[in-house]
């Protein structure tokens, strides 16, 4: 199995794990029609989709196959249900969220950052099916991050505005077979022997690490707040997310890893043209055999199965101290329906199929990659131990034993990952920015985000 073991940890397959992206979320004009409230979902009964002809509304993610590979099979067994489903790439969904909530409500959308969307009074809220469905008997730390207090604060309490299709954790993939050129027969134990294994990359003429930091969306967010996993506790990262009264980003552990990226990024470790590279194009150079490591997260794991079979590991990230504690990005594939949805009670036992349904959770394994959300005695496949996709299961069980799961550091506002994580992390692989004076300027941007809201 492809991953670090740590001794006396359980092989158990349970995975906590990460949602992607969030970034800049503007409110909605005020001359168009507003929803009027967020109110309860008031349902006695669970409700179902019925048998009458039903279209379905959604907006979903570019580049994802899970949604739609589930909305296809929900049709096979659902055959009154067809979908017309809208795609667009994370960032543009983004900018368009408050506006297509607003003015075109779809029954089902692939959410940003919530809170400011449960203030603008945009997203339906699902306490009412979680009642009835049993959502509220799932384990509580399945829905925290999907729960927001009056106006969306606090986060991590409160009522349910959303559910997600699965949990995603984040982490480190490798070439095996790079691997093997520079005699790594095993994930680096800590901090200090990833560093040797890059140096070692980068001497055999090997690009030590692949990542993406272009456009929009800055992806030297993973192996930074990784880095901040190997540093310091997850606590008071997820209290900053949160928003948490007096949380702040700027701590002397986050300074260290900010300098280690730094290192990095001086060192070589991430390719010459890094600040141009998208996410498309670091899975194309990944799977092209063009790096050795890659942070990204478990969502690959079914797409690198496919793609380079047998030929990828995957591991967390290693603490700086040895036996130190693990921690991972992490957070649902987050969904929601708006507030004036049009199938809203459809939309709702869509998303509880895609809990409980058997075949359901098999396509949530298989294309997703990551563990399904559920009751905690739901099935689960299995899944052979050679693929990538058992490795990134299994890690899952490190995490949750360190009480590691962490939230992205992209979610923490609706636009702090547009507008401040992406281009203060570009300026510092140009020069123009210093590891103290990122965690300064996205600190100072993340108290006027508040402040404005």
């Amino acid at each position: 199995m492809a991953r670090r073991v740590r001794p006396g940890r359980s092989g158990a397959a349970l995975v906590i794990a990460m949602g992607t992206l969030a970034a800049a979320c503007a409110a909605p004009g005020s001359n168009r029609p507003q929803p009027q409230t967020t109110g309860t979902s008031s349902v006695s009964a669970a409700p179902t989709c019925g048998s009458a002809p039903i279209s379905m509304n959604g907006y979903f993610e570019t580049g994802f196959p899970l949604p739609k590979a589930l909305t296809t099979e929900f049709t096979k067994q659902h055959p009154n249900v067809t979908w017309n489903i809208r795609e667009d790439q994370f960032a543009v969904i983004t900018q368009n969220a408050p506006r297509v909530l607003a003015d075109n409500p779809p029954d089902l959308m692939r959410l940003p950052q919530v809170s400011e969307l449960v203030k603008d009074n945009l997203l339906k809220n699902l306490d009412g099916y979680a009642k009835a469905f049993g959502w509220d008997k799932w384990p509580a730390s399945q829905l925290e991050q999907l729960r927001m207090g009056p106006g969306g604060r606090p986060r991590g309490q409160g009522s349910l505005y959303a559910l997600g299709l699965n949990f995603s954790m984040t982490g480190v993939f490798y070439n095996k077979k790079l691997a093997t050129r520079i005699g790594m027969s095993a994930p680096p134990a800590t901090l200090g022997e990833l560093d040797a294994v890059l140096a070692k990359a980068k001497s055999a003429g090997i690009t030590p690490i692949l990542q993406f930091n272009g456009g929009a969306t800055g992806g030297l967010a993973f192996p930074l707040q990784n880095l901040m996993a190997s540093y310091g506790p997850a606590a008071p990262i997820n209290d900053w997310v949160f928003q948490k009264p007096g949380a702040t980003i700027d701590t002397p552990s986050n300074l260290q890893a900010a300098q280690h990226l730094e290192k990095w990024i001086k060192a070589g470790y991430f390719q010459k043209d890094v600040n141009a590279v998208d996410y498309a194009t670091m899975m194309s150079r990944f799977i092209d055999g063009q790096g050795l490591f890659m942070f990204n997260g478990d969502w690959e794991s079914g797409n690198l199965d496919k793609q380079m079979p047998g030929n990828v590991g995957f591991t967390l990230m290693p603490p700086a101290q040895q036996g130190g504690k693990l921690a991972a990005m992490s957070a649902p594939l987050t969904f929601g329906i708006a507030a004036n949805a049009k199938n809203a009670d459809c939309a709702a036992f869509f998303l509880n199929w895609v809990a409980t349904d058997k075949r359901a959770r098999e396509i949530g394994v298989e294309v997703g990659g990551s563990h399904p959300m559920g009751p905690a005695d739901a099935y689960m496949p299995e899944v052979a131990a050679d693929k990538v996709t058992a490795g990134t299961l299994a890690a899952g069980a490190d995490i949750a034993k360190d009480n590691g799961a962490m939230d992205f550091i992209a979610n923490a506002t609706g636009a702090i990952y547009a507008k401040s994580w992406t281009p203060n992390l570009q300026k510092l692989v140009a020069g123009e920015q210093t590891p103290q004076g990122l965690l300064k300027a996205v600190q100072a941007d993340y108290a006027g985000q508040l402040e404005g809201n």
